[in-house]
């Protein structure tokens, strides 16, 4: 792969400047940033160029074919975004609306009681129109992805909200399956769209610009194989477009006005505005459980420990040990930055993390257990692609090349078994979900705090590790994972694991959160 640098353009999430070249696409460039994974044009066709890729010239009267406004399917969709706008709970008010002049979307918002307060397009934007101010919601369709530079445009529609409005926009991914399925054939590889976002790229950019709570789900629509027809009859002859030429003759008259509902190649998010980033916060969650021998050595490494450029507080989940673990915590609990929570009984570690992040207030959460397996000093490495924006989901990897991460003095046996016991879920978890994860079960679990907005658990042991990565997975966060030190400890020590228990709800867990829908664990 070639490397591409850029003095005249920075990746507008991690602000890397030296690009990476995938491939060319019907003559368009496409790159990849190697911070982020944003995927882009560069350099960006000009307008002339994008004439010509629909096989027009600058002086023909009619614009490239980017929407067709009075289609059905645009009509019915124009619906639905009022819908996901009504259930981040603006149910009225005044609204910015940033699409393409005569899109039904207006129409359909001023039915439901919405007043438009300004409609714009992209272009009147970039050209130095106002945005005007105190809108309750702001929605951009077909716009976001074809953007100079979409952080700026973010920053531009946060400023116009009010405190709590919503932002609803809509934008090709690159992790749907039509952009997977159909490769270069895809047909959103089109020269006006300049970004090409995934779940979490999407997600950092808005982070980055103020917004919060984001939710991101597929976008679905109706198509007939008549719509899809006219819609490819003015985009380049391809084998994709070609295909649906060939379907649209042999199919009767009758069958090709058959509408379907399907997943398309783009997004649909919602998020709202909150404050503009400032010094993050960092939230450590410690879970106790029986812990004496090993609790005080981990606080006197954790309380001095600081993050440049962050705040921090810890949260200890103390759940009423027997061997003299919540006495030592008692001790703590009135030290800076230092907050207790306490439980009646024991309840797992999943249920005390879970606990841990009710109480965090941080912009980033990092779980440290108290059995010292771990090294504190691997947090300024970890951390620092989630301050960089190159990640919203870090994950400290304890293998680094050698399979036998657990080495037990005199029970060789055991440690085998565990060992082999790691590889098979791990390659389960990775064919099940598609990832190509390494160690998806340590403890070092550093993220967003946003990215749990919406996610419902219901672990309560160790079976919560599987449940915690398995759920951020699906909700769009492919893991970046960074090597860590790590020394196991042995059951003797006092590792809580049990082999056959446990390993029978990991299976469990594994396989039902592959099969069950997002919206039976989604949070409202």
């Amino acid at each position: 792969m070639h490397n591409i640098l850029s003095r005249e353009t920075s990746c507008p999430i991690c602000e890397t400047t030296k690009l990476s070249y995938l491939f060319i696409i019907r003559g368009l460039p496409v790159v990849r940033c190697p911070g982020c994974g944003l995927i882009s044009l560069h350099p960006c066709p000009d307008p002339a160029e994008c004439y010509l890729y629909y096989g027009l010239t600058a002086d023909d009267e009619k614009n490239p074919p980017l929407l067709w406004t009075d289609s059905d399917t645009e009509r019915e969709a124009a619906e639905k975004y009022v819908d996901a706008l009504q259930e981040r709970m603006i149910d009225k008010g005044r609204l910015l609306l940033i699409a393409p002049p005569g899109h039904p979307l207006a129409e359909a918002a001023m039915e439901r009681g919405y007043e438009i307060g300004r409609h714009t397009s992209l272009p009147d934007i970039e050209n130095g129109d106002g945005l005007g101010e105190g809108y309750s919601g702001a929605i951009v369709i077909y716009q976001f992805e074809k953007a100079a530079d979409p952080l700026a445009l973010l920053k531009r529609i946060h400023a116009s909200l009010r405190p709590g409005g919503a932002l609803l926009l809509s934008t090709p991914s690159v992790n749907n399956w039509p952009a997977r399925f159909f490769g270069e054939q895809w047909t959103e590889w089109r020269p006006e769209n300049r970004y090409y976002f995934d779940r979490t790229t999407i997600h950092s950019i808005l982070l980055k610009s103020g917004f919060a709570k984001v939710w991101t789900d597929s976008e679905k629509r109706s198509y007939s194989l008549s719509h899809v027809y006219e819609r490819c009859a003015d985009l380049p002859r391809t084998l994709l477009t070609r295909s649906i030429s060939f379907l649209y003759r042999i199919f009767p008259p009758q069958l090709r006005k058959i509408r379907l509902r399907l997943s398309t190649s783009r997004i649909l998010v919602t998020a709202v505005k909150s404050a503009l980033p400032s010094r993050p916060r960092l939230s450590i969650i410690v879970p106790v459980y029986n812990e004496k021998e090993t609790f005080a050595s981990l606080m006197d490494r954790l309380l001095p420990k600081q993050i440049d450029g962050m705040d921090r507080e810890i949260i200890l989940v103390e759940s009423n040990s027997t061997d003299g673990t919540r006495e030592l915590a008692e001790m703590y609990k009135d030290y800076p930055d230092v907050r207790l929570v306490t439980q009646e009984r024991a309840r797992g570690k999943g249920n005390a993390v879970r606990l841990g992040f009710q109480h965090a207030m941080g912009d980033v959460i990092l779980i440290q257990d108290a059995d010292l397996e771990y090294d504190l000093n691997d947090y300024e490495p970890l951390l620092e692609h989630i301050l960089s924006y190159r990640a919203i989901f870090v994950l400290g990897a304890r293998h680094g090349g050698n399979w036998k991460m657990r080495r037990f003095a005199n029970q060789w046996s055991l440690a085998t078994v565990m060992n082999i016991g790691h590889i098979f879920f791990t390659q389960l978890i990775n064919i099940l979900y598609r990832q190509k994860m390494r160690d998806p079960f340590t403890m070092y679990k550093i993220f967003r705090s946003d990215c749990l907005y919406g996610i419902d658990f219901k672990c309560n042991r160790f079976d919560f590790d599987h449940e915690l990565v398995i759920k951020l997975v699906r909700k769009g966060y492919t893991p970046l994972e960074t090597p860590v030190n790590y020394r196991s400890r042995s059951f003797k020590e006092g590792k809580k694991v049990r082999i056959f228990r446990d390993a029978l709800s990991w299976l469990w867990v594994d396989f039902k959160l592959r099969f069950l829908p997002m919206s039976h664990w989604r949070r409202k």
